[in-house]
């Protein structure tokens, strides 16, 4: 039985983005649906698969995994060969340090630059909250394609790149200014197969959440 991503709009939904792209990447199979955030019955029937009513929710037979994160751990289990994670023990443990970070981390930034795949690039004036999760990501990315050769964080793309990619749409979505090694990497992730599809759909999609848009009443468009 193939597994089953149940995901949010791609062009809103952040937390979606990470599984399926490391699924795609991974060249894992895999079948997806696609519920708005906004559907009336979105809680209903995303509560019914997972009892937290968010996504994104994997399906793989009669397991079910919510939480992106718990998803790429769950991934990284069953497919190995997958190397979601790095096999060096020292890089293995700063990949879930950073990945857990960004999980849990980050809020100024996530509500100030929400997820919007489809607003053409203009840049945005960051508070300070903002400012300061800019710094410390941007360390972050600096620092591992530093020490573990990129283009990734940790050489090949993996679980914690996953994790970070919503982080690279904000920046670029809102022409965040970063560090040429932060801005080598961010190019790195757009450059993938995957996140063309991903932005293919995303803009193709007509529904609007206004509290994801920070333009509103626009509603700008590439």
């Amino acid at each position: 039985m193939a597994l089953h991503l149940i995901i949010g709009n791609k062009n809103y939904s952040s937390w979606s983005l990470r599984p399926w792209l490391a699924l795609k990447v991974a060249k894992l199979a895999f079948d997806e649906t696609v519920i708005s955030l906004e559907a009336k019955d979105f809680k209903a029937r995303v509560t019914a698969l997972s009892g937290a009513g968010r996504v994104p929710v994997l399906l793989d037979g009669d397991v079910r995994i919510w939480e992106s994160l718990a998803i790429l751990e769950y991934l990284a289990e069953k497919f190995p060969a997958a190397g979601l994670w790095p096999r060096d023990v020292s890089a293995r443990a700063h990949a879930r340090a950073i990945a857990s970070e960004m999980h849990a981390g980050f809020l100024p930034l996530r509500r100030h630059l929400p997820m919007n795949v489809a607003r053409p690039v203009k840049s945005r004036a960051l508070d300070d909250g903002a400012a300061g999760d800019v710094a410390r990501i941007d360390a972050i990315w600096s620092e591992c394609c530093a020490k573990f050769g990129g283009p990734f964080l940790f050489g090949p793309f993996g679980a914690a790149d996953a994790m970070y990619a919503p982080v690279v749409w904000r920046f670029h979505t809102y022409a965040v200014g970063v560090s040429a090694a932060a801005r080598d990497y961010m190019h790195a992730v757009m450059n993938l197969p995957a996140w063309t599809e991903w932005r293919a759909a995303a803009r193709g999609e007509t529904w609007v959440l206004p509290h994801d848009e920070v333009d509103w009443p626009n509603v700008p468009r590439e």
